[in-house]
């Protein structure tokens, strides 16, 4: 136990420091046309219609069969939903839109040169482009259903196409992110099982025509070591008819897409009916330790929550021109960019490359051009493009009724950038919290029902009942001001099955802790631990502090990294803020902080003296940084988001290890030798 200001907390009671902000109301003009404008979802989505309320959701699917059980435990934590229903994810996604909307745009794929005409699928050529490819792996490369099939992409329509044809013939699909390593592809294959690798010669990416099949020889290397072997490597191209890596193809193994597909011209493949609880893909994502953990997602219950919650919290209507700037190499992509909108009817636009290719108008000018309605990106991504071009978005015409904002805390002052300049004071926000594990939206207002408040996500979504415990077990207080982990009390549809192989790490990671009973199959016994910190306010509203390890304990005092950082970008000219832990031999850790600054503005004393002042102002001295960094740049993952580990290694002296994979290398550097010496 720690004493904080006389009071004892335990060390999941975290210190929080947060203000409360004002509240944002939705406007009339979105209420109006809101898919849900009814208080009364939350009496259908109560604790006591649990579980059938989520019918609601999986009636937006169409069933081979109907389900006879919604919720089978008996395999605790191991939840089962629909059993007994069979459906296919692919043909809920294109076949059955096709009388109503098949001259309607699917997908509008922009690539990231500029002057190259963008891509439209109609859902009737991706109904065509879909059963081609599906029936290629099939009778070419003799995938089943049950199958793993690795797929090593960039952002291009072949990806979900890929995942699309996968889904009819019922196989797993295994998405890489394209900008992982050969290495990171080769471990996830040996993982899955996967005997065919799918992949692309080449892809754009800040401005460069980067060569990407020659991971795939390093992949297959890796696999081979573990014990997995690779029947045969699909190779898309980039450019029809051109060929653009320099690894040479293997004969016997490697075959163009292009060359293959000629014989498949116009076969339709009928889509196989799954179970529901059949699994769709596996996602793999990292753990604090170990092997990355195959997220294995079902079929049935994941698309019904992948639907409702793109109908509901995204307000998704068939006529949206919906843009999610995410990539499907992560679940916002699979949920988000593909099977959410796809099942709804909606047109989503996938954007290739880096956000602020060719400047920091780009993707005003994407929204414009296609009349964007519903936008959703990260705040990585909104930190980026409020430095890059904070006046950008008043320059062109186009008009979001909706945007997200998902992937981490966004800070009060950036939320508020998005609302006035980016949203022009007119779009509704939500700010959503989930994860990879749990497949969708877990907390987010209601766009047209509840108000916004910049910094907090918002109250669990209708079905999903969060709790916050403390280290003990004991529920934390709404309204306390104390923070502790963030917990959900109940299943819901669109959470993983487990991890891939290994259930007792899917038990020992995200239910043991707060287990009341191992023995138990009664779901009231099995909170999912989510590994983030929040707080609860007194209105219900939930504020996420990040994850568990990225708080700081000041002198046991223990402080959320976000706080500081949103601390730090109230000073105007700061552009980005990053804060680290750094060894100190009195108080055990204190926070250095790092950040880059507006363009224009000149780095000064001053500047880093304002920022520990408004640290220090908004939190208290206890908070005070060992270090204000003035950067020139944050080093930063090819998506953008900036890598604290590396910048903690620095300001601890640790080895920094491999930084060939960032968008900017030569950064880190710069950053040593600044801090260094």
């Amino acid at each position: 136990m720690n004493e904080l200001e006389g009071v004892e907390v335990s060390e999941a009671q975290i210190a929080v420091h947060w203000r409360e902000e004002e509240k944002f109301y939705p406007p009339a003009q979105f209420i109006a046309q809101a898919n849900i404008t009814d208080h009364e979802i939350y009496e259908r989505f109560s604790l006591k219609n649990f579980p059938e309320c989520y019918k609601e959701y999986a009636d937006l699917l169409t069933w081979y069969q109907y389900w006879h059980t919604t919720l089978d435990t008996s395999d605790a934590p191991c939840w089962k939903w629909f059993v007994g229903g069979k459906i296919n994810a692919s043909y809920n996604c294109v076949d059955r839109h096709l009388p109503q909307y098949k001259n309607k745009a699917a997908i509008i794929h922009v690539p990231e040169p500029e002057d190259e005409p963008h891509v439209v699928l109609t859902y009737q050529e991706l109904y065509v482009r879909v059963n081609e490819v599906a029936a290629l792996l099939r009778d070419f490369a003799g995938v089943r259903a049950g199958d793993r099939v690795t797929l090593h992409l960039p952002m291009v329509p072949e990806l979900p196409i890929t995942m699309l044809a996968c889904a009819r013939l019922g196989a797993i699909h295994s998405v890489v992110f394209g900008g992982f390593s050969g290495k990171a592809c080769g471990e996830r294959i040996a993982d899955s099982g996967s005997r065919v690798l799918i992949t692309m010669d080449g892809y754009y990416r800040s401005r460069k025509l980067l060569d990407h099949k020659s991971k795939s020889d390093t992949a297959l290397a890796v696999a081979k070591e573990e014990g997995q072997a690779v029947d045969k490597v699909l190779v898309w191209r980039r450019h029809r008819g051109t060929y653009v890596s320099p690894a040479p193809m293997v004969a016997g193994r490697d075959y163009l897409m292009e060359d293959v597909l000629g014989d498949y011209v116009g076969t339709r493949v009928d889509p196989v009916p799954m179970p529901a609880e059949a699994p769709l893909f596996l996602m793999y994502t990292s753990g604090t330790t170990g092997r990355p953990k195959g997220c294995q997602h079902s079929t049935g219950g994941y698309l019904a929550y992948a639907a409702g919650t793109s109908k509901y919290v995204q307000d998704i209507h068939p006529e949206d021109v919906y843009w999610c700037m995410a990539d499907i190499g992560w679940i916002t992509g699979h949920s988000y960019i593909v099977y959410g909108p796809l099942a709804l009817a909606a047109t989503t636009v996938m954007y290739e490359g880096v956000p602020t290719c060719t400047d920091a108008g780009r993707p005003w000018r994407i929204a414009e051009r296609l009349a964007v309605n519903t936008f959703h990106t990260a705040p990585t991504t909104i930190r980026m493009l409020r430095k890059a071009g904070p006046e950008e978005p008043g320059k062109y015409s186009y008009q979001f009724k909706h945007m997200t904002t998902v992937g981490e805390p966004i800070e009060p002052e950036i939320w508020r950038w998005y609302y006035y300049v980016v949203g022009k004071g007119t779009a509704v926000i939500v700010d959503t919290w989930w994860q990879t594990e749990t497949g969708g939206f877990l907390c987010s207002t209601m766009p047209a029902i509840q108000p916004m408040k910049p910094g907090s996500a918002g109250p669990g979504v209708p079905g999903i009942y969060p709790v916050i415990f403390d280290e003990d077990g004991s529920e934390v207080e709404i309204g306390s001001g104390r923070a502790g982990n963030i917990c959900i009390r109940n299943p819901w549809p669109g959470a993983f099955q487990t991890i891939w192989g290994d259930r007792e790490r899917y038990v020992s990671t995200y239910y043991a802790k707060y287990c009341r009973d191992r023995n138990s199959v009664d779901w009231r016994d099995w909170p999912y631990f989510a590994g983030d910190a929040a707080t609860q306010s007194e209105d219900g509203y939930f504020r996420i502090l990040g994850r568990v390890d990225d708080v700081i304990n000041v002198a046991g005092h223990r402080l959320g990294t976000k706080e500081l950082e949103s601390a730090s970008l109230d000073v105007s000219e700061v552009a980005e803020a990053a804060v680290v832990p750094v060894t100190d031999e009195i108080k055990g850790r204190v926070p250095d902080v790092y950040v880059s600054l507006r363009p224009g503005v000149e780095p000064s004393e001053a500047i880093g003296n304002a920022v520990a002042k408004s640290i220090e102002t908004s939190i208290g001295k206890i908070a005070r940084p060992k270090h204000v960094y003035i950067v020139p740049d944050m080093p930063k993952t090819r998506s953008g988001k900036i890598m604290r580990r590396v910048l903690a290694a620095i300001s601890n002296g640790r080895d920094i290890g491999d930084v060939t994979t960032l968008a900017n290398p030569e950064i880190v550097d710069e950053i040593r030798r600044m801090v260094q010496g």
